[in-house]
């Protein structure tokens, strides 16, 4: 028993070490919330609202975000590829094609040092075929992984909010 607990103290302080913190109290399989003032976590929802904000303000953020192996599943259901999607070199809009685009919220968990999903929700206006503007609300997962010090998406799930409920606070 007294080896085990000096097992898991060894654990805690190699977690801490290595990662920075967040997983010292978790056990293998178990999520922990980052806490506040994580800077892993901070630099995580920054990428995240650059690709939030990305229809508003282009940016190359997912060439390097977006994993080579990355798989998405849109909101309309479709399953793509990183190659299949718009994140391929030179494929970045130069134009904006939407406004007001704002990352609502982010919460990261990790799931061990090198995984981490975070939840998240944005929205925009967005101009629709009728010309007319319509707020767009889309409620995520992405799952990241630290491959050689880096993290990046591996996978992404995303729904539009139905108008109804399209809004710019985050519940």
């Amino acid at each position: 028993m007294a080896m085990k607990i000096e097992l898991m103290a060894v654990s805690a302080l190699l977690a801490t070490a290595v990662f920075g913190g967040p997983l010292a109290a978790a056990e293998p399989g178990i999520g922990v919330w980052a806490a506040a003032d994580d800077p892993v976590a901070a630099k995580l929802i920054e990428l995240e609202r650059q690709w939030a904000t990305h229809a508003c303000v282009p940016n190359d953020v997912l060439q390097t975000l977006l994993a080579e192996d990355f798989v998405g599943t849109s909101p309309g259901g479709d399953i793509y590829t990183k190659a299949e999607g718009w994140a391929k070199p030179g494929a970045a809009h130069s134009a904006p094609r939407a406004r007001d685009c704002k990352l609502l919220s982010a919460k990261v968990r990790y799931y061990g040092p090198d995984v981490a999903v975070i939840y998240g929700k944005e929205s925009a206006i967005e101009t629709g075929a009728d010309g007319k503007d319509k707020p767009r609300t889309v409620v995520w997962t992405d799952t990241l992984l630290r491959r050689g010090g880096r993290w990046q998406i591996i996978a992404v799930q995303d729904m539009v909010m139905p108008e109804k409920q399209t809004d710019t606070t985050d519940k």
